[in-house]
């Protein structure tokens, strides 16, 4: 080998020795530090966990309903295996939109039936009735409601959990909520507070769009500021969680996301849900039909000025990226999506942070769909908007070119307050 040709080899051979210990070093820090976060943070103990390990003897001589969803695990074991095992008494399963073993699209009704896995029958709060019957309740005395919620005012288990309270209440049924953590945290609280003649399902109660309280703080907030109709007060009883703190985003658990919703399928869908979600009182595309709702987002013809992709990136830990898709069928996601079968032009939204109070989600899919329906030839939105926003306001804010958040920090001080004595965390 010639003097130059052995020079190079050398080199090159330094070069890989290099990068191999650079890589090796960076591998080895981040698994050093994942590793230290694991070991300085204590374990999260689900309420589901905490129900067993301390309080699973008072379940024995108790008739019990169990309101669940796919996310009902304790580690790898679904709540209702765990309570089976334990020869726990179960006689009814009850079922929340998107179905107890959760294969159901938003919005399409679920039918009474029997589960395939135990036997057992299956009630459906999402069809004919959203709130428990008599015929359902017979024979019941306890129902255990463990559903991950998704941290936003109109994503439906609150609502269906204010049924579930009533219904309980007027057939003397006591009610135990199984505690889970707030996806989005409990620090970070936005948006419009919902508005009296706004109430609906997909907007139950007088809290802002984001509310930073687990679903056991709501279920307390409801009997302890009357929300709710009943003539009697219901018997509630929280099992709370340990070790859970309010400044906890998901990724900060470290537990394993299981997707409450089929179009929630990663954190990182439901980290973006509270903004892009007003998408769906529009014509324009919130994503469904992809395997990225909620990140994908869009409408026919839309031309994106890269000056507003610009503007917003700036103003947000956040990649906007333009993007075409064709919204289809998927089994299990989505039926009949808008806009199926024809090119959709957008953006897809990527955070660069995993914690909500950073990204602030609302104010930035607010800011993305007052932008698109500038830009999207025929773009319209409907009344559904108002339901989603709890508020008329919206409309102002559409008009303006005002920061989101200056469209309700006032009423955001009250609840603030309002929530302190409910709060677990």
């Amino acid at each position: 080998m010639s003097v130059p040709g052995f020079r190079f080899c050398s080199l090159l051979l330094l070069a890989v020795l290099f990068w191999c210990t650079v890589s090796c070093a960076d591998r080895e820090h981040t698994h050093i530090h994942q590793s230290h976060a694991q070991h300085s943070a204590p374990e999260i103990k689900l309420g589901a966990q905490q129900l067993i390990s301390h309080s699973v003897e008072e379940l024995r001589d108790r008739s019990i309903g169990l309101l669940a969803n796919p996310a009902s695990r304790i580690g790898s074991a679904h709540l209702l295996d765990t309570l089976l095992t334990h020869e726990i008494p179960v006689t009814a399963l009850f079922a929340a939109e998107h179905g107890f073993r959760g294969d159901v699209p938003a919005g399409e009704e679920i039918q009474d039936g029997t589960d395939l896995a135990t036997g057992l029958p299956v009630f459906s709060l999402y069809g004919q009735t959203r709130r428990p019957t008599s015929d359902m309740l017979a024979g019941i005395d306890l129902l255990l409601f463990d559903l991950q919620d998704a941290g936003v005012r109109f994503y439906t288990y609150i609502s269906t959990l204010g049924l579930v309270l009533e219904a309980a209440a007027e057939h003397d049924v006591e009610v135990w909520v199984l505690d889970r953590p707030n996806p989005l945290g409990g620090t970070y609280v936005s948006g419009w507070v919902l508005e009296p003649d706004l109430t609906s399902f997909v907007g139950a109660f007088p809290i802002p769009i984001v509310h930073g309280m687990t679903i056991g703080e709501l279920a307390r907030m409801m009997v302890g500021e009357g929300w709710l109709t009943t003539e009697s007060e219901p018997r509630l009883r929280v099992i709370p969680m340990e070790n859970w703190t309010r400044d906890q985003n998901w990724d900060d658990t470290g537990l394993n996301w299981v997707p409450p919703s089929p179009n929630l399928p990663h954190f990182t869908n439901a980290l973006v849900y509270p903004g892009t979600c007003f998408f769906e009182g529009s014509t324009m595309s919130e994503g469904r039909g992809t395997f990225d709702p909620f990140m994908k987002i869009g409408s026919p013809g839309l031309v994106f000025p890269d000056e507003s992709r610009q503007r917003l990136q700036q103003s947000y830990p956040a990649l906007l990226e333009p993007v075409v898709f064709t919204p289809v069928d998927i089994p299990g996601m989505a039926t009949n999506p808008k806009h199926r079968g024809t090119e959709v032009s957008g953006i897809r939204l990527s955070p660069l942070t995993l914690q909500a109070d950073s990204l602030r989600p609302l104010e930035l899919g607010l800011e993305i769909f007052r932008e698109m329906l500038r830009y999207a030839p025929n773009a319209e939105t409907n009344r559904f908007l108002y339901n989603l926003a709890g508020t008329r306001q919206i409309d102002s804010f559409l008009e303006s070119d005002a920061a989101p958040e200056t469209f309700w920090e006032e009423e955001l001080e009250v609840f603030m307050k309002a929530r302190e004595p409910y709060l677990l965390y």
